[in-house]
């Protein structure tokens, strides 16, 4: 494919429908139509007001425009010559192709939280990430608001995965929309985890809106993206994460308390030779 600027336009336009239809729905749903419905799972008491979304958006685009050359770059020049991307669906078994798409969010998940903590540098920071970090309670639209130097360092990760490991352009484009519908449930702005997540194995080390609404709002801690993992290795986790969690998931679902806080009461009754009452 010869890179025109007809080309550009018209991948750009498919890339830009693919922003609003996935960080536009979940922000009507929840900002605009359904406010009443979600206003329990609201994590902070503040309200972003449209200036920020119009900034957001803006840099979205940015962003958009990026990913694009980064896209063209990966499948349309020498590059792919040298990475493992292979067009024959039949050059490896069918089941590669989940397989390499949960490979891929791995890899993703890695690298991002190596990258982001990098960004974090105070001799980064102000130069790149703090575009990202203006929204301080983040709405859909702010999931690729990237200053235009933090816009190609996220959008490299394809060249890493490609490289890394065979994959073919559907596992990609899988891959690219799995991506965003969890970066833009991390910057939601409400948490709509169901009630019981909380009490499975997968809360130990799967990401939540809560997780990453604490990295804006704190401004450090709770790097990861898709999961716990690389914060509680690196202890970068907020140590308020699940107690933020849990107070936010009590005012939706009208509990007294959680479980786990009516446990710790009980336990902390039980030390202090308080009487229990059901």
């Amino acid at each position: 494919m010869h890179f025109t600027f007809e080309t550009f336009i018209r991948l750009f336009g498919v890339s830009a429908i693919r922003y609003f239809v996935i960080a536009g729905v979940p922000f009507m749903l929840v900002y605009k139509i359904l406010t009443s419905w979600f206003s329990k799972s609201k994590i902070q008491k503040k309200e972003a007001n449209i200036k920020d979304f119009e900034r957001e958006i803006l840099h979205s685009m940015q962003t958009t425009a990026v990913l694009v050359i980064v896209g063209y770059i990966a499948f349309f020049t020498p590059f792919k010559n040298h990475s493992q991307i292979y067009t024959n669906i039949n050059a490896y078994p069918i089941w590669w192709i989940g397989v390499s798409l949960i490979l891929s969010l791995i890899i993703h998940d890695t690298y991002f939280y190596w990258m982001h903590r990098l960004l974090h540098h105070k001799k980064l920071f102000k130069l790149t990430h703090l575009v990202h970090h203006q929204s301080t309670n983040p709405s859909p639209w702010a999931s690729y608001s990237f200053h235009f130097i933090e816009a190609w360092t996220e959008g490299a990760v394809l060249f890493v995965i490609a490289l890394l490991i065979p994959v073919h352009p559907l596992t990609i484009i899988v891959f690219t929309i799995i991506g965003f519908m969890i970066n833009v449930y991390g910057h939601l702005g409400f948490e709509v985890a169901p009630r019981w997540f909380r009490h499975t194995v997968l809360f130990e080390f799967i990401n939540t809106s809560v997780h990453h609404n604490m990295h804006h709002s704190k401004f450090k801690g709770n790097y990861g993206l898709y999961f716990r993992v690389w914060d509680r290795m690196m202890a970068t986790e907020h140590p308020d994460y699940v107690q933020d969690y849990d107070r936010v998931q009590q005012n939706r679902f009208d509990d007294t308390t959680t479980h786990s806080h009516k446990l710790y009461q009980f336990k902390r009754n039980v030390r202090l030779g308080v009487k229990h009452h059901n």
